[in-house]
């Protein structure tokens, strides 16, 4: 029945008016598929100043962790109850993209998720075959609904904004397409960059891509655990470039495992997570966070580091000549990627490399997030280890409880920082990504 067909007193179609209008206008900005708060915090009158200030948001203080209460239900907030951050952090759900593993953020600050279907190490199922926008438009913290960017991508990994490019993997090439701040649809056709046919892993197919200063571009490519020993040692999984020639130009080889890489901006260096020879941590295997320079060998299958070949093959290879590392890892802690923190966060996190560790297959023991502190002239990681066990040198722990023996909180595979100096981290293995900040971080 239509209310044109009734008699309603004057008051009464005014307070009717009044209440759609209200409806209107609460609808415009707070009708989104994401956690939300009420109200949208772009709207709030100043009252969320910092980060950590927003609803969910749970803070490690001296005087114990709390959390900002939220008016949605269930709380999202306990999502997070497993994890320990140090004091004067906060951690703050923002969504879940099966399988996440890879995190950029776009020139316009909207996160982008590569979410794989191809099987790999890690094991993380829900994947979209797609690469999918996740904005936060209202700031609120949590994430807007998915926005599905590319598909048809089972095998993607690598993402890469430069200037004027979206670089993006699928399978064994590495392609690029027109992109400019805002974006959330293609906005040209895609054109391959290369296609790398050097050596075709059907397990460690992911191709990790990074920018240096200088605007060389590094791709990543995987190499096989049952690799023979030989010499010369054929170039399986190694670092290539993107320079015209065709397949990519090679730079360093050695790996096993190279599953990313990333640049250090303002120091024109670009480094690389190796993951090495599996279950041999009891024959001076440890997994690597190198840099990438061209020659270098880092002595896959053969050597586990400079100077020490492993002790089971015969006859005894000559390791002299491998480059040697500053950061090492325990054989299974599994350094998923990293990233660079930017310059907003206090000493002595600030500029560090954060590392996040996947743990042991199977008990995913030592899944974390580790700091690494970097020299400020050099650029590159102070000796630091946790091959033995426990974190030394310029390695701590940063955020712990993964590995708690539940297996139900995911594990950590990739971190990311946003241009506003939040770090993103994500897991492959239930999707969820959440970020952390210091308490006193503005928003922006």
């Amino acid at each position: 029945m239509h209310l044109s067909s009734l008699y309603v007193p004057k008051r009464t179609w005014l307070l009717l008016l009044l209440s759609a209008l209200s409806a209107a206008c609460h609808s415009s900005v707070s009708d989104v598929s994401d956690a939300g708060t009420d109200p949208p915090p772009p709207f709030d009158g100043g009252a969320y100043v910092n980060f950590c200030d927003l609803p969910g948001s749970v803070q490690f203080t001296a005087a114990g962790v709390t959390t900002v209460p939220e008016s949605t239900k269930p709380s999202t907030a306990n999502r997070l109850q497993f994890l320990h951050l140090p004091n004067g952090f906060c951690a703050h759900y923002f969504g879940n993209i099966g399988n996440t593993r890879q995190l950029r953020f776009a020139p316009g600050g909207e996160l982008f998720v590569a979410s794989p279907t191809t099987g790999t190490t890690g094991g993380g199922g829900g994947g979209r075959h797609a690469i999918v926008i996740v904005p936060d438009d209202n700031g609120d913290g949590f994430a807007d609904a998915p926005l599905t960017f590319l598909d048809n991508l089972p095998s993607t990994q690598g993402l890469l904004f430069t200037k004027n490019f979206f670089y993006y993997q699928d399978g064994k090439k590495i392609l690029r397409m027109p992109y400019h701040a805002g974006d959330r649809a293609p906005a040209g056709a895609s054109e391959t960059m290369i296609e790398v046919t050097v050596y075709d892993s059907a397990l460690h197919w992911p191709k990790p891509i990074d920018e240096a200063d200088d605007g060389t571009i590094y791709v990543g490519n995987g190499g096989d655990q049952g690799e023979s020993c030989v010499t010369p040692h054929p170039f399986h999984g190694g670092i290539l470039k993107i320079d015209g020639t065709p397949g990519g130009a090679q730079v360093s080889q050695g790996f096993r495992n190279p599953i990313a890489i990333r640049c250090e901006r303002g120091k024109n260096l670009c480094f690389a997570a190796e993951l090495a020879r599996d279950y041999s941590a009891t024959q001076e295997g440890r997994e690597k966070l190198v840099p990438i320079r061209p020659g270098d060998d880092w002595g896959f299958p053969c050597c586990a580091t400079k100077d020490k070949a492993f002790p089971d093959i015969t006859p005894t290879p000559d390791c002299s000549a491998i480059a040697s590392e500053d950061a090492s890892f325990l054989i299974g802690d599994t350094p998923f990627s990293f990233d660079f923190e930017p310059g907003t966060w206090p000493a002595p996190y600030a500029h560090s490399a954060f590392v996040p560790l996947h743990g042991a297959a199977g008990s995913w023991v030592g899944a974390r997030l580790v700091m690494i502190e970097m020299d400020p002239d050099t650029g590159m990681p102070m000796p630091a280890t946790d091959i033995n066990g426990v974190t030394s040198g310029a390695m701590s722990d940063f955020a712990t409880g993964w590995d708690d023996g539940h297996q139900d909180h995911g594990r950590p595979a990739v971190a990311t920082f946003a241009p506003d100096g939040r770090l993103f981290v994500g897991s492959d293995n239930n999707g969820e990504i959440f970020w952390v900040a210091p308490l006193d971080l503005p928003r922006k």
